[in-house]
């Protein structure tokens, strides 16, 4: 792959030990500097806010808080310290519709379990080398969710409705 991640530190929250600790150990096997751990969504906020990592990997399903509560948070409270980090959420669940949710909260990529050390270290490498610009309406913050590109596309507007 030729990426050099040794410079990077990146928060995994998952609630699942075994998990967490396999996922730490595919970031360590990639060579990632720095690599943080949470349990929750809550205590990543905080783990977030306190080391403001370059990457955040969270798990969808976490108790009490969950990784698309984090997501908000990160992208939404006042306080938040690095609001565009790029967020990697990861899930079991592969249905449009959860991919739609997790996009329109905010993530920046998708990943399904189970995964591959090269899965993960695509998607890394993906928001290091395409990192999107972020858009912020009254509704939303976060990510670009058009990633389409038309090349053909003559006009200044998107959308019929721009």
């Amino acid at each position: 792959m030729g990426f050099r991640f040794d410079r990077l530190s990146v928060l995994v929250v998952e609630d699942t030990e075994p998990m967490r600790k396999l996922i730490r150990a595919v970031l360590n096997t990639l060579g990632v500097g720095t690599i943080y751990t949470a349990a929750d969504g809550d205590v990543g906020y905080q783990r977030f806010c306190e080391e403001k990592p370059d990457i955040v990997i969270a798990d969808w399903h976490m108790q009490p808080s969950s990784g698309l509560a984090l997501v908000d948070k990160i992208r939404n409270e006042k306080l938040s310290p690095y609001k565009q980090v790029p967020i990697i959420m990861m899930t079991g669940y592969s249905a449009i519709s959860r991919i739609a949710e997790a996009r329109d909260t905010g993530v920046s990529e998708f990943l399904v379990k189970p995964f591959s050390a090269n899965d993960l270290a695509r998607r890394i490498a993906y928001v290091i080398n395409k990192p999107r610009d972020f858009v912020e309406t009254k509704d939303y913050f976060g990510p670009d969710r058009r990633r389409r590109v038309i090349d053909n596309y003559s006009g200044t507007k998107k959308r019929s409705s721009d």
